[in-house]
């Protein structure tokens, strides 16, 4: 099964970002009929690790590593860490353009929970993915049919975005289901 580890903004931040884009360029090819492909509001989320393909029999290890994870950042801070989505950029270029909106907060604390839980992962041999942890929201993969001016545009319309602060108060362990439609399943969740 395919398996990543994440954070959730509450509605009322997918909301406020989902009025944001949209005003977009990309919100406006999407309204035109253009398949920008929008990400779902119903899914939008921050990973903190992505684990790929993680065999049935490994699942029971994968939740004992990020409870683990959850606990220590819960010990270590008196309150969920408090982060709001501002700010955006882009990464890729033609048609893997994808179009993102950044955190700000207290980013750091999730940079230390996904450090922890790929340490944790690492110490039980499981597997996750090793690119560096940049925190972000993917809103839109445009690829090559808008043009890179609109999607340059979209860029400097976020830098000056920013939504509600939220607690992110929960990691949640989800199953993915990639192909056209992706969709999602949630495993577990442990209080942050």
């Amino acid at each position: 099964m395919r398996l990543f580890a994440a954070v959730y903004p509450p509605p009322v931040v997918v909301e406020h970002l989902s009025a944001q884009v949209a005003r977009l360029r990309v919100g406006a090819a999407a309204a035109d009929g253009i398949n920008v492909r929008l990400a779902d509001p119903a899914h939008k989320h921050v990973t903190l690790a992505f684990f790929g393909e993680v065999e049935a029999d490994r699942l029971t290890a994968v939740e004992s590593a990020l409870g683990l994870a959850a606990e220590w950042s819960r010990d270590a801070r008196e309150t969920a860490p408090r982060l709001r989505l501002g700010g955006g950029g882009k990464f890729g270029r033609g048609r893997f353009t994808v179009l993102w909106v950044d955190l700000r907060g207290d980013v750091d604390a999730l940079t230390v929970l996904s450090r922890l839980i790929r340490s944790r992962l690492r110490n039980g041999r499981l597997p996750y993915d090793e690119k560096p942890f940049r925190p972000h929201l993917t809103i839109a993969r445009p690829g090559d049919r808008v043009p890179e001016a609109d999607v340059a545009a979209d860029v400097e319309t976020l830098h000056a975005y920013e939504g509600p602060e939220w607690p992110a108060s929960e990691l949640v362990l989800m199953r993915s289901h990639p192909g056209p439609r992706p969709t999602y399943d949630r495993v577990a969740a442990w209080p942050l």
